[in-house]
Protein backbone atom coordinates (compact mmCIF):
# COMPACT_ATOMS: atom_id res chain seq x y z
CA UNK A 1 0.00 0.00 0.00
CA UNK A 2 0.96 3.19 -0.33
CA UNK A 3 2.62 5.11 2.25
CA UNK A 4 0.19 6.09 5.91
CA UNK A 5 1.30 9.48 6.32
CA UNK A 6 0.13 11.27 9.43
CA UNK A 7 1.42 14.22 9.53
CA UNK A 8 -1.83 17.06 10.72
CA UNK A 9 -2.91 19.49 8.64
CA UNK A 10 -3.26 22.31 11.63
CA UNK A 11 -4.45 24.90 10.00
CA UNK A 12 -4.97 27.13 6.28
CA UNK A 13 -1.70 28.78 6.90
CA UNK A 14 1.11 26.18 8.56
CA UNK A 15 -1.30 23.32 7.92
CA UNK A 16 1.89 20.62 9.31
CA UNK A 17 2.79 19.09 12.55
CA UNK A 18 6.66 18.02 12.59
CA UNK A 19 6.05 15.66 15.16
CA UNK A 20 3.83 13.32 13.46
CA UNK A 21 4.32 9.83 12.67
CA UNK A 22 5.98 9.13 9.12
CA UNK A 23 8.66 7.81 7.25
CA UNK A 24 11.83 8.25 8.05
CA UNK A 25 13.10 8.20 4.38
CA UNK A 26 10.69 9.87 2.19
CA UNK A 27 11.49 10.35 -1.32
CA UNK A 28 10.25 10.70 -4.83
CA UNK A 29 11.97 7.01 -6.24
CA UNK A 30 10.52 5.47 -3.46
CA UNK A 31 6.93 7.10 -4.01
CA UNK A 32 7.28 5.55 -7.87
CA UNK A 33 8.18 2.44 -6.26
CA UNK A 34 4.94 2.15 -4.22
CA UNK A 35 2.54 3.48 -6.83
CA UNK A 36 3.94 0.61 -8.98
CA UNK A 37 4.31 -2.44 -6.26
CA UNK A 38 2.03 -5.21 -6.79
CA UNK A 39 0.50 -4.49 -3.22
CA UNK A 40 -0.73 -0.88 -4.26
CA UNK A 41 -3.31 -2.73 -6.46
CA UNK A 42 -5.48 -3.32 -4.07
CA UNK A 43 -9.07 -2.59 -3.78
CA UNK A 44 -10.30 0.32 -2.03
CA UNK A 45 -13.59 0.21 0.36
CA UNK A 46 -16.53 1.34 -0.62
CA UNK A 47 -17.56 4.63 1.61
CA UNK A 48 -20.87 6.07 -0.27
CA UNK A 49 -23.92 4.35 -0.73
CA UNK A 50 -24.19 2.79 -4.20
CA UNK A 51 -27.75 4.25 -4.45
CA UNK A 52 -26.53 7.82 -4.69
CA UNK A 53 -23.53 7.08 -7.08
CA UNK A 54 -25.77 5.28 -9.67
CA UNK A 55 -27.60 8.55 -10.03
CA UNK A 56 -24.69 9.96 -12.07
CA UNK A 57 -25.48 6.70 -14.71
CA UNK A 58 -28.72 6.90 -14.85
CA UNK A 59 -30.25 6.85 -18.27
CA UNK A 60 -27.07 8.43 -19.67
CA UNK A 61 -25.52 6.34 -23.00
CA UNK A 62 -22.00 6.26 -24.47
CA UNK A 63 -22.65 7.52 -27.83
CA UNK A 64 -20.22 7.90 -31.13
CA UNK A 65 -21.56 10.80 -33.11
CA UNK A 66 -20.04 11.62 -36.62
CA UNK A 67 -18.49 14.93 -36.14
CA UNK A 68 -15.88 15.98 -39.29
CA UNK A 69 -14.46 19.16 -37.81
CA UNK A 70 -13.73 21.47 -34.98
CA UNK A 71 -16.90 23.42 -35.74
CA UNK A 72 -19.58 20.43 -35.41
CA UNK A 73 -17.62 19.18 -31.86
CA UNK A 74 -18.40 22.92 -30.91
CA UNK A 75 -21.72 22.56 -31.52
CA UNK A 76 -21.84 19.25 -29.83
CA UNK A 77 -20.49 20.50 -26.58
CA UNK A 78 -22.89 23.00 -26.65
CA UNK A 79 -25.49 20.30 -27.00
CA UNK A 80 -24.25 19.09 -23.56
CA UNK A 81 -22.47 16.12 -25.11
CA UNK A 82 -19.16 15.28 -22.71
CA UNK A 83 -16.95 14.57 -25.04
CA UNK A 84 -14.31 11.99 -24.50
CA UNK A 85 -12.63 10.35 -27.31
CA UNK A 86 -11.95 12.47 -30.65
CA UNK A 87 -11.18 10.43 -33.62
CA UNK A 88 -10.74 11.65 -37.38
CA UNK A 89 -14.85 11.61 -38.59
CA UNK A 90 -16.51 11.17 -35.22
CA UNK A 91 -16.49 11.82 -31.33
CA UNK A 92 -17.54 10.13 -28.77
CA UNK A 93 -18.50 10.62 -25.04
CA UNK A 94 -21.31 10.68 -22.88
CA UNK A 95 -25.13 12.42 -23.07
CA UNK A 96 -27.85 12.64 -20.73
CA UNK A 97 -31.30 12.56 -21.96
CA UNK A 98 -31.46 16.44 -22.81
CA UNK A 99 -28.64 16.26 -24.56
CA UNK A 100 -29.85 13.03 -26.85
CA UNK A 101 -32.52 14.90 -27.40
CA UNK A 102 -31.01 17.43 -28.59
CA UNK A 103 -28.74 15.19 -31.08
CA UNK A 104 -31.92 14.48 -32.57
CA UNK A 105 -33.46 17.65 -33.38
CA UNK A 106 -30.39 19.27 -34.39
CA UNK A 107 -29.81 16.53 -36.67
CA UNK A 108 -26.10 15.01 -35.52
CA UNK A 109 -25.70 11.53 -36.82
CA UNK A 110 -25.51 9.30 -33.52
CA UNK A 111 -23.35 6.21 -35.00
CA UNK A 112 -23.75 3.93 -31.79
CA UNK A 113 -25.17 4.69 -28.18
CA UNK A 114 -24.71 2.33 -25.54
CA UNK A 115 -26.14 2.59 -21.40
CA UNK A 116 -23.62 4.23 -19.63
CA UNK A 117 -23.56 1.89 -16.81
CA UNK A 118 -23.24 -0.69 -19.51
CA UNK A 119 -20.32 0.95 -21.31
CA UNK A 120 -18.69 1.34 -17.94
CA UNK A 121 -18.68 -2.17 -16.63
CA UNK A 122 -17.26 -3.63 -19.71
CA UNK A 123 -14.23 -1.15 -19.31
CA UNK A 124 -13.51 -1.58 -15.81
CA UNK A 125 -13.77 -5.11 -15.93
CA UNK A 126 -10.09 -5.67 -16.42
CA UNK A 127 -8.85 -2.71 -13.80
CA UNK A 128 -11.14 -3.43 -10.70
CA UNK A 129 -8.35 -2.29 -8.43
CA UNK A 130 -6.33 0.34 -10.58
CA UNK A 131 -7.27 3.13 -8.41
CA UNK A 132 -6.26 1.92 -5.30
CA UNK A 133 -2.24 3.08 -6.48
CA UNK A 134 -4.00 6.48 -7.05
CA UNK A 135 -4.01 9.24 -4.14
CA UNK A 136 -7.07 9.87 -3.00
CA UNK A 137 -7.76 13.24 -0.59
CA UNK A 138 -6.63 12.41 2.04
CA UNK A 139 -3.49 10.40 0.97
CA UNK A 140 -2.67 13.40 -0.84
CA UNK A 141 -3.37 15.99 1.77
CA UNK A 142 -1.25 13.82 3.97
CA UNK A 143 1.82 13.52 1.56
CA UNK A 144 1.54 17.49 1.37
CA UNK A 145 1.61 18.29 4.45
CA UNK A 146 4.53 15.51 5.20
CA UNK A 147 6.85 17.39 2.20
CA UNK A 148 6.07 20.64 3.97
CA UNK A 149 7.02 19.41 7.47
CA UNK A 150 9.99 17.77 6.53
CA UNK A 151 11.29 20.73 4.45
CA UNK A 152 9.93 23.57 6.49
CA UNK A 153 12.55 25.56 5.38
CA UNK A 154 11.90 25.90 1.93
CA UNK A 155 8.03 24.69 1.90
CA UNK A 156 5.04 25.30 3.46
CA UNK A 157 1.35 24.30 2.75
CA UNK A 158 -1.67 26.33 2.93
CA UNK A 159 -5.68 26.44 1.85
CA UNK A 160 -6.59 28.44 -1.18
CA UNK A 161 -10.04 27.64 -0.36
CA UNK A 162 -12.92 25.17 0.73
CA UNK A 163 -15.10 23.13 -2.02
CA UNK A 164 -18.66 22.55 -2.55
CA UNK A 165 -18.73 19.90 0.57
CA UNK A 166 -15.97 21.91 2.74
CA UNK A 167 -12.83 20.15 1.60
CA UNK A 168 -9.40 22.11 1.43
CA UNK A 169 -7.94 22.85 -1.65
CA UNK A 170 -4.37 22.84 -0.30
CA UNK A 171 -1.52 24.89 -2.06
CA UNK A 172 2.15 23.10 -1.18
CA UNK A 173 4.46 26.37 -1.59
CA UNK A 174 8.03 25.98 -2.65
CA UNK A 175 9.81 29.21 -2.02
CA UNK A 176 13.34 30.07 -0.03
CA UNK A 177 12.57 33.37 1.68
CA UNK A 178 8.61 33.94 1.77
CA UNK A 179 6.30 30.95 3.72
CA UNK A 180 2.30 30.39 3.61
CA UNK A 181 0.50 33.13 1.80
CA UNK A 182 3.06 36.36 2.41
CA UNK A 183 3.77 37.66 -0.64
CA UNK A 184 7.16 37.48 -2.35
CA UNK A 185 8.76 39.42 -4.91
CA UNK A 186 9.77 36.84 -7.09
CA UNK A 187 8.55 35.17 -10.61
CA UNK A 188 6.11 32.40 -9.72
CA UNK A 189 4.65 29.42 -11.61
CA UNK A 190 1.59 27.46 -10.51
CA UNK A 191 0.86 23.69 -11.09
CA UNK A 192 -2.95 23.17 -11.26
CA UNK A 193 -3.82 19.39 -11.01
CA UNK A 194 -7.73 17.06 -11.01
CA UNK A 195 -9.46 20.36 -11.87
CA UNK A 196 -12.54 17.36 -13.54
CA UNK A 197 -13.30 14.78 -11.06
CA UNK A 198 -12.37 11.69 -13.39
CA UNK A 199 -9.01 12.56 -14.56
CA UNK A 200 -7.14 10.99 -11.26
CA UNK A 201 -3.23 11.01 -13.13
CA UNK A 202 -3.86 14.68 -13.33
CA UNK A 203 -3.45 14.92 -9.57
CA UNK A 204 -0.43 11.98 -9.36
CA UNK A 205 1.57 14.94 -11.71
CA UNK A 206 2.08 17.67 -9.38
CA UNK A 207 1.85 15.78 -6.66
CA UNK A 208 4.92 13.71 -8.02
CA UNK A 209 6.62 16.77 -9.16
CA UNK A 210 6.41 18.50 -5.76
CA UNK A 211 8.34 15.04 -4.30
CA UNK A 212 10.59 15.31 -6.96
CA UNK A 213 11.46 19.00 -5.99
CA UNK A 214 12.22 19.08 -2.66
CA UNK A 215 13.93 14.98 -2.84
CA UNK A 216 16.49 17.08 -5.93
CA UNK A 217 16.43 20.72 -3.55
CA UNK A 218 20.32 20.21 -4.00
CA UNK A 219 20.69 19.62 -7.57
CA UNK A 220 22.17 22.53 -8.94
CA UNK A 221 19.34 23.86 -11.17
CA UNK A 222 16.52 22.98 -8.54
CA UNK A 223 18.53 24.88 -6.18
CA UNK A 224 18.53 27.97 -7.96
CA UNK A 225 14.88 27.66 -9.50
CA UNK A 226 14.17 27.39 -5.25
CA UNK A 227 16.09 29.83 -4.47
CA UNK A 228 14.47 32.24 -7.21
CA UNK A 229 11.21 31.40 -8.11
CA UNK A 230 8.07 31.41 -6.02
CA UNK A 231 6.76 27.98 -6.87
CA UNK A 232 2.91 26.73 -6.06
CA UNK A 233 1.44 23.27 -6.53
CA UNK A 234 -2.38 22.44 -6.05
CA UNK A 235 -2.21 19.14 -7.10
CA UNK A 236 -6.49 18.46 -6.41
CA UNK A 237 -8.66 21.00 -6.59
CA UNK A 238 -12.07 19.37 -7.17
CA UNK A 239 -11.42 16.52 -4.22
CA UNK A 240 -15.41 16.49 -3.90
CA UNK A 241 -15.92 14.42 -7.41
CA UNK A 242 -12.95 12.89 -7.38
CA UNK A 243 -13.86 11.36 -3.92
CA UNK A 244 -17.15 10.84 -5.45
CA UNK A 245 -15.39 9.24 -8.41
CA UNK A 246 -14.18 6.48 -6.37
CA UNK A 247 -16.03 6.20 -3.37
CA UNK A 248 -17.94 3.05 -4.41
CA UNK A 249 -14.91 1.16 -5.69
CA UNK A 250 -16.16 1.40 -9.11
CA UNK A 251 -15.60 3.90 -11.73
CA UNK A 252 -18.69 6.49 -12.14
CA UNK A 253 -17.16 8.76 -15.13
CA UNK A 254 -18.33 12.03 -13.19
CA UNK A 255 -16.49 14.84 -14.59
CA UNK A 256 -18.36 18.03 -12.50
CA UNK A 257 -17.86 19.52 -9.05
CA UNK A 258 -20.34 18.27 -6.60
CA UNK A 259 -22.83 22.20 -6.49
CA UNK A 260 -26.18 20.99 -6.12
CA UNK A 261 -28.34 22.86 -9.22
CA UNK A 262 -31.59 24.04 -9.23
CA UNK A 263 -33.73 21.28 -11.70
CA UNK A 264 -31.80 18.74 -8.86
CA UNK A 265 -28.92 17.38 -10.70
CA UNK A 266 -25.56 17.51 -10.08
CA UNK A 267 -22.50 19.67 -10.74
CA UNK A 268 -20.79 22.45 -12.84
CA UNK A 269 -18.24 22.07 -15.24
CA UNK A 270 -15.24 23.68 -13.20
CA UNK A 271 -13.24 24.32 -16.81
CA UNK A 272 -16.53 26.01 -18.13
CA UNK A 273 -17.14 28.33 -15.24
CA UNK A 274 -14.32 30.83 -15.62
CA UNK A 275 -15.35 34.54 -16.82
CA UNK A 276 -13.47 33.76 -20.74
CA UNK A 277 -16.11 33.89 -23.45
CA UNK A 278 -18.25 32.77 -20.42
CA UNK A 279 -21.19 29.81 -21.56
CA UNK A 280 -20.53 30.96 -25.16
CA UNK A 281 -18.93 28.40 -27.56
CA UNK A 282 -18.71 25.22 -26.44
CA UNK A 283 -20.27 25.02 -22.85
CA UNK A 284 -23.75 24.62 -22.10
CA UNK A 285 -26.30 26.05 -20.00
CA UNK A 286 -28.20 23.13 -19.13
CA UNK A 287 -27.71 22.01 -15.45
CA UNK A 288 -27.72 18.43 -16.02
CA UNK A 289 -25.35 18.77 -19.20
CA UNK A 290 -21.31 17.28 -17.92
CA UNK A 291 -20.23 20.68 -19.83
CA UNK A 292 -22.90 23.21 -17.83
CA UNK A 293 -21.01 26.39 -17.32
CA UNK A 294 -22.63 26.92 -13.97
CA UNK A 295 -25.26 29.83 -13.54
CA UNK A 296 -22.66 32.52 -13.76
CA UNK A 297 -19.10 33.01 -14.19
CA UNK A 298 -17.30 32.04 -10.86
CA UNK A 299 -20.15 30.62 -9.48
CA UNK A 300 -18.30 27.96 -7.93
CA UNK A 301 -15.93 27.87 -4.71
CA UNK A 302 -13.14 26.09 -6.13
CA UNK A 303 -13.35 28.77 -9.67
CA UNK A 304 -13.55 31.04 -7.10
CA UNK A 305 -10.65 29.82 -5.74
CA UNK A 306 -8.39 29.78 -8.19
CA UNK A 307 -9.72 33.44 -9.35
CA UNK A 308 -8.69 35.03 -6.06
CA UNK A 309 -5.24 32.89 -5.62
CA UNK A 310 -4.54 33.89 -8.78
CA UNK A 311 -5.39 37.63 -8.72
CA UNK A 312 -3.47 37.88 -5.31
CA UNK A 313 -0.13 36.75 -6.95
CA UNK A 314 0.49 38.86 -9.86
CA UNK A 315 4.44 37.56 -9.97
CA UNK A 316 2.76 34.66 -11.32
CA UNK A 317 4.38 34.31 -14.71
CA UNK A 318 4.27 30.88 -16.07
CA UNK A 319 0.87 28.18 -14.95
CA UNK A 320 0.09 24.65 -16.11
CA UNK A 321 -3.60 23.03 -15.35
CA UNK A 322 -3.40 19.61 -16.16
CA UNK A 323 -6.03 17.75 -17.28
CA UNK A 324 -6.15 13.67 -18.86
CA UNK A 325 -6.24 12.55 -21.73
CA UNK A 326 -5.15 13.29 -24.98
CA UNK A 327 -1.61 13.71 -24.98
CA UNK A 328 -1.65 17.44 -26.06
CA UNK A 329 -0.10 20.85 -24.49
CA UNK A 330 -2.59 23.26 -24.83
CA UNK A 331 -2.43 27.59 -24.96
CA UNK A 332 -4.42 30.52 -25.57
CA UNK A 333 -6.92 30.92 -27.10
CA UNK A 334 -9.41 27.85 -26.65
CA UNK A 335 -12.81 30.07 -26.13
CA UNK A 336 -11.93 31.76 -29.24
CA UNK A 337 -10.49 31.08 -32.81
CA UNK A 338 -8.39 34.30 -33.28
CA UNK A 339 -4.80 34.14 -32.31
CA UNK A 340 -3.23 35.36 -29.05
CA UNK A 341 -3.16 39.19 -29.91
CA UNK A 342 0.17 39.91 -28.54
CA UNK A 343 2.97 38.70 -31.12
CA UNK A 344 5.61 38.19 -28.35
CA UNK A 345 2.85 36.44 -26.04
CA UNK A 346 1.90 34.23 -29.06
CA UNK A 347 5.73 33.32 -29.71
CA UNK A 348 6.53 32.01 -26.51
CA UNK A 349 3.08 30.27 -26.28
CA UNK A 350 4.21 28.24 -29.45
CA UNK A 351 8.03 28.12 -28.53
CA UNK A 352 7.74 26.86 -24.83
CA UNK A 353 4.77 24.15 -25.46
CA UNK A 354 6.72 23.89 -28.63
CA UNK A 355 9.71 22.81 -26.23
CA UNK A 356 7.82 21.06 -23.52
CA UNK A 357 5.91 18.69 -26.01
CA UNK A 358 9.86 17.65 -26.92
CA UNK A 359 9.85 16.58 -23.64
CA UNK A 360 6.88 14.53 -23.47
CA UNK A 361 6.09 13.34 -26.79
CA UNK A 362 2.60 15.28 -26.41
CA UNK A 363 1.20 17.50 -29.19
CA UNK A 364 1.76 21.09 -29.25
CA UNK A 365 -1.43 23.37 -30.45
CA UNK A 366 -3.76 26.32 -29.83
CA UNK A 367 -6.31 24.92 -27.95
CA UNK A 368 -9.46 25.62 -29.96
CA UNK A 369 -8.05 24.10 -32.81
CA UNK A 370 -9.04 20.70 -31.29
CA UNK A 371 -12.79 22.64 -30.73
CA UNK A 372 -13.82 26.39 -29.07
CA UNK A 373 -14.72 25.87 -25.64
CA UNK A 374 -15.66 29.00 -23.49
CA UNK A 375 -15.29 29.06 -20.02
CA UNK A 376 -11.56 27.51 -19.88
CA UNK A 377 -9.28 28.25 -16.76
CA UNK A 378 -6.13 28.57 -18.58
CA UNK A 379 -7.73 31.49 -21.04
CA UNK A 380 -8.83 33.46 -18.02
CA UNK A 381 -5.78 33.00 -16.20
CA UNK A 382 -3.58 34.49 -19.25
CA UNK A 383 -6.00 37.07 -20.00
CA UNK A 384 -6.98 38.36 -16.47
CA UNK A 385 -3.14 37.95 -15.10
CA UNK A 386 -0.91 37.87 -17.86
CA UNK A 387 0.66 34.44 -16.77
CA UNK A 388 1.54 31.96 -19.74
CA UNK A 389 -0.61 29.47 -18.77
CA UNK A 390 -0.90 25.99 -20.27
CA UNK A 391 -3.17 22.65 -20.61
CA UNK A 392 -1.47 19.59 -20.45
CA UNK A 393 -3.62 16.91 -21.60
CA UNK A 394 -2.08 14.11 -20.19
CA UNK A 395 -1.10 10.71 -21.95
CA UNK A 396 -3.62 7.32 -21.77
CA UNK A 397 -6.35 5.82 -23.43
CA UNK A 398 -8.72 6.23 -21.28
CA UNK A 399 -9.57 8.21 -17.97
CA UNK A 400 -8.90 5.31 -15.81
CA UNK A 401 -5.52 3.57 -17.34
CA UNK A 402 -3.83 2.16 -14.50
CA UNK A 403 -1.11 1.90 -12.34
CA UNK A 404 1.83 1.45 -14.96
CA UNK A 405 1.10 4.45 -16.77
CA UNK A 406 1.65 6.57 -13.64
CA UNK A 407 5.62 6.29 -13.85
CA UNK A 408 6.49 6.98 -17.32
CA UNK A 409 3.84 9.46 -17.40
CA UNK A 410 5.24 11.54 -14.06
CA UNK A 411 8.98 11.10 -15.33
CA UNK A 412 8.50 12.60 -18.61
CA UNK A 413 5.92 15.78 -17.33
CA UNK A 414 8.60 16.65 -14.37
CA UNK A 415 10.94 17.26 -17.60
CA UNK A 416 8.53 19.42 -18.82
CA UNK A 417 8.00 21.93 -15.65
CA UNK A 418 11.42 21.91 -14.68
CA UNK A 419 11.74 23.48 -17.87
CA UNK A 420 9.33 25.61 -17.62
CA UNK A 421 10.49 26.77 -14.29
CA UNK A 422 13.90 27.64 -16.38
CA UNK A 423 11.76 30.22 -18.47
CA UNK A 424 9.50 31.35 -15.53
CA UNK A 425 12.27 34.15 -14.52
CA UNK A 426 11.68 35.47 -18.30
CA UNK A 427 9.41 33.86 -20.62
CA UNK A 428 10.58 35.26 -23.46
CA UNK A 429 14.22 34.71 -23.37
CA UNK A 430 13.29 31.09 -25.04
CA UNK A 431 11.91 32.81 -28.16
Amino acid sequence: MKLLLCAALLSTSVAVNAESSRPENISFNQLLAEITAPEALQVPEPSLDKTILAESLDNRYWVTVRAQDKYVRTRLLEAGLDIVEINKDTVSGFAGPYTMGLLSAKAFTVLSRVPAAQYISGLTRDFPAQDAAYHNYKETSDLLAQMAARHSDIASLFSIGKTVEGRDMWCLRINSTAKGSAPSAKPGAFFLGNMHAREHLANEIPLLFAAWLLDHRNDVDVKKYIGSLDIYIVPMLNSDGAEFDIASGSYQYYRKNMSKNANGSRGVDLNRNFDSWWCESGASSYPGSDTYCGPKAFSEPESQAVKNFMEARRNIKTHISYHTYGSTILYPWGGSEDEVSNPKDKQAFIKLAGEMGKLTGYLPQKSSDMYVATGDSCDWAYAATGALSFTFELEGRGFYPGAAIIKAAVEKNVKAAVYLLSVTDNPYKAI
